[in-house]
């Protein structure tokens, strides 16, 4: 693997290096797709940006897909690894950890889903906070089963209604940001598997950060299981529990906000 790209002798924005993307992939049994999702990776980012770094996360899986990943020895691409399967927010977590660009994209490591025109996204991010893909955008191009299609409808239906978000789509697994607004929201954040997304934008919504929701190209075929979505919704109770009830995500805000409001910059 290599080194991780250089930090000093360059000029910072929010201690993140200026211009450069940092792109988190999340990866479990993926050693199938893995080599080809990142050369994919790759290729679309760096079409529009000159310094990109590539990290994966391999979160506990039993297929070999790290070592898949170090056989390559690709150029610009890091390899976190541990044993244990923590699930998708500790992956995005521990990735963020090694994070040095100025803007961070999360893209799921089997490539199924991508940005329909990358340069729109890294464009947004000028004058936004957050770009989501979705595939409930007009412009998106969707190939997925019809149960798929339903059940995460259903989904964002509970999810609108329990946390007062207004996007049309969290799950889908295509997102940028401006590394500053992960730093701020990630001390916030609960979830370790399956509702990491909704979390994430409920907190960034409350931090008030701005998010815009772009068009993606989808191809999925697996469906998706009873026993995932429920799991999906008992997070989502359990976030809904937090925002609604106890109200510790306000709390921690004000807390957060009192304490570092001199240096915090959202």
């Amino acid at each position: 693997m290599s080194e991780p790209l250089e930090v000093t002798e360059r000029e910072l924005v929010d201690g993140f290096v200026k211009g450069r993307i940092s792109v988190i992939m999340p990866a479990y049994n993926e050693s199938e797709l893995i080599c080809d999702a990142i050369a994919e990776v790759k290729r679309q980012f760096g079409s529009v940006c000159s310094d990109v770094e590539v990290i994966i996360v391999d979160d506990g899986s039993a297929d070999g897909t790290r070592n898949h990943v170090e056989s390559q020895h690709i150029e610009g691409v890091r390899l976190i690894a541990y044993d244990r399967n923590e699930g998708k927010g500790y992956a995005i977590r521990r990735g963020f950890t090694h994070v040095t660009g100025e803007f961070t994209f999360l893209v799921d490591s089997d490539a199924e889903i991508m940005a329909k025109d990358l340069a729109t996204y890294v464009e947004a991010l000028d004058t936004t906070d957050i770009v989501l893909g979705s595939k409930r955008h007009p412009l998106s191009v969707v190939q997925t089963p019809v149960m798929r299609r339903f059940m995460s409808l259903a989904f964002n239906v509970c999810e609108r209604l329990v946390t007062g978000l207004k996007i049309t789509d969290t799950q889908a697994g295509f997102k940028g940001m401006r590394s500053r607004v992960v730093y701020t929201v990630m001390p916030l954040i609960t979830a370790k598997r399956f509702a990491f997304d909704v979390e994430f934008l409920t907190v960034a919504s409350l931090l008030g950060f701005r998010t815009m929701e772009l068009p993606v190209f989808i191809d999925l075929k697996a469906t998706v299981s009873v026993r995932r979505v429920s799991r999906m919704m008992i997070d989502l109770l359990g976030i809904a529990y937090r925002l609604r009830i106890r109200r510790w995500y306000q709390n921690n805000i004000k807390t957060m906000t009192d304490t570092y409001a001199p240096i915090l910059k959202w």
